[in-house]
């Protein structure tokens, strides 16, 4: 770890801890030993610059900002491995959740996870615009007007080829029925997100 960590605010704090104590069984995080149990299973770990042992770490000992700038929680692929091998039931993939969460709240994404989250808005803009995941679409939007480099779709074709001719790469949007129904959850949880 960095040798410059220094101590998060008091009001960022609260909110970190307020967030985090909404997880069921948070109290948990208390009882880390800090085995390794979970950096051990996570099979990503390398591209993390913190392990999930080390992020509670960083969280139990009050460097939030550095929490919340880390690429960790950007990193996360949800396999919950860490959460059921975890001798304490830490839920270790919430509390990633969590704090990818908060790291967009507090406009703390750092450069190193600018990818990953430009990934998922995209791919939010897609689902709000066609209630449907439309893949052709998210390739535009992502690589030619994302932070990405449109000559990385370039790299692409091939394997984007081989899809389309599978029929999982369609060129039109989706009409399936119930895409009116996704807008309304999405708005919806958007305007109670705000609210927090």
């Amino acid at each position: 770890m960095p040798q410059t960590l220094t101590k998060a605010s008091p009001e960022l704090e609260k909110r970190v801890t307020e967030r985090l104590e909404e997880i069921p069984g948070s109290d948990h995080m208390k009882m880390c030993i800090q085995c390794g149990t979970c950096a051990g299973s996570c099979p990503v770990v390398e591209n993390m610059d913190y392990t999930p042992r080390e992020m509670i770490g960083l969280v139990r000992a009050g460097y939030l900002e550095e929490a919340l700038r880390s690429n960790s929680q950007w990193q996360c692929v949800s396999c919950y491995l860490c959460t059921v091998r975890c001798p304490a039931q830490i839920k270790i993939t919430e509390m990633l959740y969590a704090l990818k969460n908060l790291s967009i709240k507090e406009n703390m994404v750092s450069k190193d996870a600018q990818k990953p989250y430009q990934m998922m808005k995209k791919f939010n803009d897609v689902l709000k615009t066609f209630g449907r995941s439309w893949e052709m679409w998210f390739l535009i939007n992502y690589y030619v007007f994302g932070i990405v480099r449109p000559f990385d779709l370039v790299a692409m074709t091939g394997f984007a080829a081989n899809l389309f001719f599978r029929g999982r790469l369609p060129i039109m949007p989706p009409t399936e029925g119930g895409a009116e129904d996704l807008r309304k959850i999405l708005s919806y949880a958007e305007k109670s997100e705000v609210k927090e």
